[in-house]
């Protein structure tokens, strides 16, 4: 059932409204309010799915009003009711974000066509937030133990913000999924998404794949181009195996943090980004900083907040969920039914030492999946997942 506040300080003309929209829609809930202040703590207090409100009015004026509803609840559309000399100042409310306005007395048409769309807009953001929070099944992230039920509270709450994240972990364990999830659940889920594996690109070539270079800056420079972090720009860069990157790369990634800046190698001019920065490392940054291979400065910038991935080891009762999960996914890229492990096999499997982590178990499912009988049995498990 649509919510409508009325905020309008002349009860004739709130009764008016309240009326035409009742007897259009008995579905609509009307609620009123005779200032902005009364109405903007209605606002906060309760969720409603769209506000009229009047320009003129004593204590809060409506652009005040509007100004406060796009910090607190932006989802929210607001029509703004204007008298005939308040048309230029409804005109600028479409600036700071008004949905549309109409004039006093309210044209029944206008008025009804305007409170549709703006309930239409509504549904519309719902919609595409709810999208957002759908995580692609690439990425998904399959356990329901604890440690794993604790990192999704953690990006639930994290991903919508801007708050820098550092994921840290063994091999193996899944940190990257980790980062997937914060970007496509972030309000950047529509922008780029750049990795970049900083253990796998040679220490002299980091700073032109992080930064770009121009032409000429070194012998296999023959054009300008442009760095990971202007790829990312308005989204997401995760630097993974950051412990593995150079002192001067990480100073250059220091100033990228703190500027929102960064200059190609071999030019002078400053290019400005809008990245939001996820760093990985199966390292331990503490020992790095001490033994001087990672800056200390760079560490408190990435980070703001610490996810640590969990051993497999440290997560056995998701065991099944995983070999079910990696089960039906073999077998839709093999284009077979998938096998059922029997009770005996898994419970076996729980009991291994699983030192490369989730990336041994898939191997070991799969070889399972290809070597193993109709049901993959202990026997199974025994012959060909030896450890």
């Amino acid at each position: 059932m649509p919510k409508i506040l009325i905020i309008e300080d002349e009860a004739s003309i709130r009764r008016v409204l309240g009326k035409i929209l009742s007897e259009e829609n008995e579905t609509y809930q009307v609620d009123e309010a005779e200032d902005g202040q009364i109405g903007l703590e209605k606002i906060k207090n309760e969720d409603y799915d769209l506000v009229l409100c009047d320009i003129k009015m004593p204590k809060m004026d409506g652009v005040e009003v509007l100004e406060a509803v796009r910090k607190i609840k932006p989802e929210i559309p607001m029509v703004m009711i204007s008298g005939h000399g308040d048309l230029e100042t409804a005109i600028n409310t479409m600036r700071l974000g008004a949905f549309d306005y109409i004039s006093k007395p309210p044209d029944l048409n206008r008025l009804l066509n305007t409170v549709r769309n703006a309930l239409d807009r509504k549904e519309l953001i719902i919609e595409n937030k709810l999208l957002k929070k759908k995580v692609s099944k690439n990425y998904e992230m399959i356990g329901e133990s604890e440690p794993i039920n604790l990192i999704k509270d953690i990006i639930e709450k994290v991903a919508p913000t801007e708050a820098r994240v550092l994921i840290t972990g063994p091999n193996g364990t899944g940190k990257e999924l980790v980062a997937h999830w914060l970007h496509e659940k972030s309000e950047r889920a529509n922008a780029p998404f750049i990795e970049v594996n900083c253990a796998a690109i040679p220490s002299e070539l980091i700073e032109s794949e992080l930064f770009g270079h121009v032409k000429g800056a070194f012998t296999s420079a023959v054009k300008d181009r442009a760095g990971k972090f202007e790829s990312a720009d308005k989204g997401t860069i995760f630097l993974d195996e950051i412990g593995d990157m150079s002192l001067s790369a990480q100073a250059k990634v220091l100033r990228a943090l703190q500027e929102n800046m960064i200059t190609r190698v071999g030019a002078e001019k400053d290019i400005k980004v809008n990245v939001r920065v996820i760093a990985a490392t199966n390292k331990d940054l503490k020992l790095e900083i001490a033994e001087g291979r990672f800056r200390e400065d760079l560490y408190h910038r990435l980070a703001v907040i610490l996810v640590k991935v969990p051993s497999l080891n440290d997560r056995r009762d998701d065991i099944p969920l995983l070999i079910n999960h990696f089960t039906e996914k073999i077998a839709l890229e093999q284009g077979n039914a998938p096998k059922r492990f029997s009770e005996d096999a898994i419970t076996l499997l729980k009991k291994y030492d699983w030192t490369g982590n989730i990336r041994e178990l898939r191997n070991v499912v799969e070889r399972l999946i290809i070597l193993g009988g109709s049901e993959i049995s202990e026997t199974d498990v025994k012959l060909f997942a030896s450890k």
